[in-house]
């Protein structure tokens, strides 16, 4: 396993996250003994990084952790966790307000059973709670000792942005990581957000980098992946990611994992890796056995004639201002060497 370290900060994560969403999910899940057998094989294979957060079956999944992580040495985990979604019925129960964000640590420090949470993560923007609000009770947790890093998750580029000018203002801690929604199929997040979170220091944590197992190359048609479970049972899903050209893709993956010997989800990651702006990919597993592809991305890299092949199969259109700044600002300023010091990050045409 090969580590980064997560943003500017000193925290050093391995290059693949465990992702427990799966844990206790009794649809499409597994239970407690299985979740032992996941959390085992990750650590010992040199695994260091885990996510959950108290939403995950219904904060089963913080338990089932908590469990499976007693009698290891934490000292050497990164146990990260997250709050936003709705808890119970009560106006408060949600968001983020000093009030949830407090109650929410103590109850998901409570189910994880530890003292403190290495990565404590909003898992979403609240319209209505002021960013001073957020910023100042996520910095009085790393003060009280009960977080040591603040994240975000799912925000626009314009929130991080705003969230930590207030921190820095304000002399709060600002986040050292964004966690989002990236693959092969969805590169949303090349036009904003990579760029904001470069410009901020912040490493970027990878949901869904086997786009709910389209990656995976088990699909050989739209039909066959419309009638697996997950896609059935959550039809977002199917949208967002099954489509024609999204299969051609699975085709050239499949092609070029067996070219390599590797199976399709090590190259999928391992793809993401690639770029050093992606600290870490998060890797859920029903059994030990789906563990393994996703461990080996961890300490394997993708050559670049296969990295380019896969970006090159289904280009992301990054629209305007990015056409502009491919024929204006590229040329402006090409007299000059980059400096490799300033952190400055446009979306890939201006490579």
């Amino acid at each position: 396993m090969k580590y980064r370290y997560l943003g500017k900060s000193g925290l050093a994560v391995s290059r693949v996250c465990l992702g427990t969403m799966t844990f206790g999910n009794k649809d499409w899940g597994c239970d407690l003994e299985t979740s032992k057998s996941i959390v085992d094989a990750f650590i010992d294979g040199g695994g260091t990084f885990i996510d959950t957060a108290d939403l995950y079956s219904k904060g089963e999944s913080e338990i089932i952790l908590g469990k499976a992580l007693k009698g290891r040495d934490l000292t050497r985990m990164v146990i990260a966790t997250k709050c936003w979604f709705p808890v119970d019925e009560t106006p408060t129960g949600r968001g983020l307000s000093r009030k949830h964000i407090v109650e929410a640590c103590e109850a998901s420090l409570k189910r994880l059973d530890i003292d403190c949470i290495d990565l404590y993560q909003i898992h979403g923007p609240d319209p209505y709670a002021p960013v001073e609000e957020t910023m100042r009770a996520l910095d009085d947790l790393i003060s009280a000792g009960k977080i040591r890093y603040a994240g975000c998750s799912n925000l626009y580029a314009w929130q991080i942005m705003k969230a930590n000018a207030v921190a820095e203002r304000r002399g709060f801690e600002r986040f050292i990581s964004g966690q989002y929604l990236y693959n092969l199929v969805r590169r949303d997040i090349e036009t904003e957000i990579i760029p904001a979170c470069v410009d901020q220091g912040m490493g970027i944590m990878c949901w869904s980098p086997l786009a709910a197992g389209l990656l995976t190359g088990k699909y050989e048609s739209m039909e066959e992946a419309a009638e697996a479970d997950r896609f059935k049972s959550m039809k977002n899903l199917l949208k967002r990611y099954v489509f024609r050209e999204s299969m051609d893709l699975v085709r050239v993956l499949r092609a070029i994992a067996e070219s390599e010997g590797k199976s399709p989800v090590t190259v999928a990651l391992s793809w993401l890796l690639k770029d050093k702006a992606v600290t870490s990919v998060i890797a859920g597993a029903r059994t030990v056995k789906q563990l393994e592809a996703s461990m080996d991305a961890g300490d394997w890299d993708l050559p670049d004639a296969d990295y380019l092949k896969l970006k090159e199969q289904l280009p992301r259109d990054h629209g305007y201002p990015h056409e502009w700044m491919n024929v204006a600002l590229v040329p402006s300023f090409s007299l000059v060497e980059p400096e490799s010091g300033r952190p400055q990050r446009f979306p890939p045409v201006v490579e």
